[in-house]
């Protein structure tokens, strides 16, 4: 027997589908029957994705720039299904190091973005569709470094709860995922992410490291999923068990 496609007639558009989480997840809602329109800074980028994905349509652009996103929920040639906004990752600096310039488009990126996507998705996306937002796990470590990211994460489903009942009765959910071995995890670590793999394929407790499929299917089933709203899902193998994590 095969099953119906989940999103079947629907259209998702997602910030930041050139590569990583948000290319897998284009890349199964496409499977799943869905027009799929994937956007970020890159056209180049965003051509060869969208070739590979079976997107519908591409559109470069920066999404912390105010006039630019509005520009482009404003040209949607219709209502749309679900949104997923992916982030260019954190901003990790010591203390002393802190940079202002850089915190505030942090910040821009993790916490005002969702608002401003939020903002011009009422009456773009449909009633009892779906805006997803990525975040880093809840948990947290705490060490020199991490002050910003841990702030950002902690903020975040406090913000994607009110949002959920602001512009009810569309969706909104968080994501919050550990290491996932996506190419912004390699850029992240540098020569050091094979050393991160083979820890948690030593340790998490199912014995692999997260892909960005296993992300992608979550999302999916977020969207597909109406009883859901308000809601942040971890996602990290069990990460947040391991001692020290």
């Amino acid at each position: 027997m095969t099953s119906e496609p989940q999103l079947a007639g629907q259209t998702v558009v997602v910030i930041g589908g050139s590569s990583g989480i948000g290319m897998e997840t284009a890349r199964l809602a496409a499977q799943e029957g869905a027009g799929v329109i994937i956007a970020g800074r890159h056209a180049d980028r965003l051509k060869q994705a969208a070739a590979e994905v079976g997107a519908r349509d591409t559109a470069a652009f920066d999404a912390t720039d105010q006039a630019a996103l509005s520009g482009f929920f404003g040209g949607l040639p219709g209502p749309v299904d679900h949104v997923l906004v992916t982030g260019p990752g954190p901003y990790y600096a010591p203390l002393a190091e802190l940079e202002h310039d850089r915190g505030q488009l942090d910040w821009d990126h993790h916490i005002w973005l969702p608002v401003a996507v939020a903002q011009q998705a009422v009456g773009r996306v449909r009633p009892g569709g779906t805006l997803l937002f990525m975040a880093g796990t809840r948990g947290g470590g705490r060490a020199a470094g991490l002050s910003l990211i841990a702030a950002n994460s902690a903020a975040l489903p406090a913000l994607v709860a009110n949002l959920a009942v602001e512009i009810a009765p569309i969706r909104v959910n968080l994501i919050a995922a550990g290491f996932v071995d996506s190419p912004l995890s390699a850029t992240l670590l540098g020569a050091d992410v094979d050393k991160r793999r083979a820890q948690l394929r030593a340790t998490l407790p199912i014995r692999r490291v997260v892909e960005p499929a296993d992300v992608a299917a979550l999302a999916v089933h977020l969207m597909s999923n109406t009883a859901v709203t308000g809601a942040t899902y971890d996602i990290d193998g069990g990460q947040q068990l391991l001692p020290g994590e």
